[in-house]
C-alpha cells in the first residue's frame, strides 16, 4: 500500500507560571538558537480592556536615541580639533585622520586606553578624559542646535505615550545642560551616559542598559543612530537600527534597517513594523513531524473491474 509523507510543521508549547499564579502558554520554537523571553506585552491575558489596547497600540515597543547628530547636529571636525590639542597638550603624537574616524562614538577613556594607548592608568584615563571634554567646550561647537524635525519626531512619540531613552557617551553633567538649552528635558524615560557604562560603542552594552531601564526585551528596542558602529552595536543586541544620514550618505549606511534624513520622515507605523518579532528574522527553522497518511479505503465493485 503507498503511504505519503506529509511534512508538518510543529510548534512547540511550554506552559510558564506567572507572579499572579496564571498558567500562559508560551510559544517557543524547539532548537531555536535565542527565542525572545515573556514581555509584559505580550501577555493575552490582560482582562483590562484599556490596557490591553494600550499594549495592542504603542506600549510594547521602546526607542533608544543616540544624542550627536540625532537629536542635536553633530560636528565631528570639533571632535578632531579636541583631540589634537589634547595630544599637544600632553606631549603625544598627533592621531591621525583613520584613527580619529576609529574612535568615534567611543568613551573618552576606552579610546585613549584601547586605541591612542596613551596611558592605562585609571586616574590618569579619568584626568585625560576630564580634560578632553574641557577642551571641547571651549572650543564651542553646534550641540546646542537641535536638528530639524527632531522635536516634532519626540512630541508624536509623547502623544502615543512610546518609552524614549537616551544613550550617549557624553557626560551626564554636560548633556543635562545640553538638552536643557534645547529644550528636550524631561522628555525621555531614561537617561544613559558616559558614567553608567563601562564601554561605548561599537560595544552594546548601553542599549542593552536602555533596554533594561525601559523594562523591554531588546528585540522590542529600536535604536537611533548616525553611524555604521551605531548599525553594528544595535545588531549585536539585537535590536532594529534607524539610521539618520547627518554626516555620511545614505548609500554608506545599507546595513541599517532604515535610512532617514530626518526623524520626521518616520511614521509610527514605521516604528511597529521594525519591533515586529513575528517577523521570519527572529524565527528559526522549526522540527518537522512527519506522518504517514494511508489513503482512504475506497470500495470497488466487481463489475467496476471490468471497465
Amino acid at each position: 500500500m503507498d503511504h505519503r509523507r506529509v511534512k508538518r510543521r510543529v510548534p512547540v508549547r511550554r506552559e510558564e507560571e506567572e507572579s499572579t499564579g496564571a498558567r500562559v502558554s508560551l510559544l517557543w520554537l524547539r532548537g531555536s538558537p535565542r527565542s525572545p523571553p515573556v514581555n509584559k506585552a505580550d501577555n493575552p491575558r490582560l482582562h483590562n480592556p484599556l490596557l490591553r489596547q494600550k499594549m495592542m497600540g504603542c506600549g510594547w515597543l521602546g526607542v533608544i536615541f543616540e544624542w550627536e547628530g540625532v537629536i542635536v547636529e553633530d560636528d565631528p571636525k570639533l571632535e578632531r580639533k579636541a583631540w589634537l590639542q589634547l595630544s599637544q597638550e600632553e606631549g603625544k603624537s598627533p592621531p591621525l585622520a583613520f584613527v580619529l574616524k576609529r574612535i568615534e562614538g567611543m568613551k573618552n577613556e576606552q579610546a585613549i586606553a584601547e586605541v591612542l594607548c596613551w596611558s592605562r592608568d585609571p586616574f590618569e584615563l579619568r584626568r585625560l578624559a576630564a580634560r578632553k571634554e574641557e577642551i571641547s567646550r571651549s572650543l564651542g561647537g553646534a550641540f546646542h542646535q537641535i536638528r530639524s524635525g527632531s522635536q516634532e519626531f519626540i512630541g508624536t512619540l509623547v502623544n502615543h505615550s512610546i518609552p524614549m531613552a537616551l544613550a550617549t557617551t557624553r557626560p551626564r553633567k554636560t548633556l543635562q545642560e545640553e538638552m536643557m538649552a534645547v529644550g528636550v528635558k524631561g522628555s525621555f524615560n531614561a537617561i544613559i551616559a558616559a558614567d553608567d557604562v563601562y564601554r561605548g560603542k561599537p560595544d552594546p552594552e548601553m542599549f542593552v542598559y536602555a533596554s533594561q531601564l525601559l523594562s523591554f526585551i531588546p528585540e522590542r528596542c529600536i535604536v537611533f543612530g548616525n553611524s555604521n558602529l551605531t548599525v553594528e552595536a544595535a545588531h549585536d543586541a539585537r535590536m532594529k537600527c534607524v539610521a539618520v544620514a547627518s554626516k555620511q550618505p545614505v548609500y554608506e549606511l545599507s546595513a541599517a534597517d532604515l535610512v532617514v534624513r530626518r526623524l520626521d520622515e518616520l511614521s509610527v507605523v514605521d516604528l511597529k513594523n521594525l519591533a515586529d518579532i513575528d517577523s521570519l528574522e527572529f524565527v528559526s527553522e522549526e522540527p518537522e513531524l512527519v506522518e504517514d497518511v494511508s489513503p482512504a479505503t475506497v470500495s470497488v465493485a466487481s463489475d467496476d473491474l471490468f471497465w
